[in-house]
């Protein structure tokens, strides 16, 4: 077999994943800190200000990565979902559901630094925009996935059927990022390209980009404590877990 398909299928055992998750999360929290404040550093403190928009464009070193990752993360639960549905894999459901809070986390950041960033440039905290709105309907959707699956007693009914609504959610996602093509909108357009010609300058995309890595890094420090913790109380009563948790102590 090959190597890397042994690793995925040995990655399916709950006991490697708890150790593999325990092992790792720590570093990729550590790692992420430290791109994230490196990038955030340089975007306060070193790029100069926008020429239209001052200090305050500074904002979209936190508010950027926050709106990419609110997006991505419901994709990547989706697809964890999808695949814990089509081929039953239980840690895929673990999966899916650590990644509801999480992807709700970043969701309220953006619509937190949004409304800060909004105040100066539109003279208003909040407005019925199209970005805006369905952002905010992407929120509750994470709320609705956390919901059901803390609603049902069984985990692996509660995931399966929390993780269906996750899927249905997926439509949401392109009206998101097109939402400012579709429609008149107070929220400008796309500034920063990951394939195509970005309108940032490359002084003030550089730490950006730093700050979006780090996120990225982060996010997976925090699956993996999610997922384990999730995955030990589905385990709770099996000798593996007794060892784990002494080992922990």
């Amino acid at each position: 077999m090959n190597p890397i398909v042994l690793w995925f299928h040995k990655l399916g055992s709950p006991p490697y994943f708890d150790a593999f998750a325990k092992r790792w999360a720590p570093w990729c929290h550590l790692l992420g800190f430290v791109l994230m404040a490196v990038g955030v550093y340089q975007g306060l403190f070193v790029v100069p200000a926008d020429y239209q928009q001052s200090d305050s464009a500074r904002i979209l070193y936190i508010h950027v990565p926050a709106a990419w990752m609110s997006i991505g993360v419901y994709l990547g639960m989706a697809i964890y979902a999808a695949i814990a549905q089509i081929w039953r894999i239980k840690l895929c459901e673990v999966l899916a559901m650590a990644c509801a809070p999480i992807g709700a986390g970043y969701t309220i950041v953006t619509l937190v630094t949004g409304s800060i960033w909004g105040k100066p440039m539109w003279g208003t905290w909040w407005s019925w925009d199209p970005r805006l709105t369905t952002e905010l309907i992407l929120l509750f959707m994470y709320f609705g996935v956390m919901g059901l699956y803390a609603a049902i007693e069984d985990r692996r009914q509660a995931a399966r059927t929390a993780g269906f609504l996750a899927m249905v959610g997926v439509v949401l996602l392109p009206i998101i990022r097109y939402s400012v093509n579709w429609w008149d909108s107070l929220h400008q357009g796309q500034t920063v390209s990951v394939f195509g010609q970005s309108k940032l300058d490359d002084s003030m995309a550089a730490p950006l980009w730093w700050v979006v890595i780090g996120i990225h890094i982060w996010f997976g420090g925090s699956l993996l404590l999610r997922a384990r913790a999730d995955n030990l109380e589905r385990e709770s009563g099996k000798s593996w877990v007794a060892k784990s948790a002494g080992g922990a102590e």
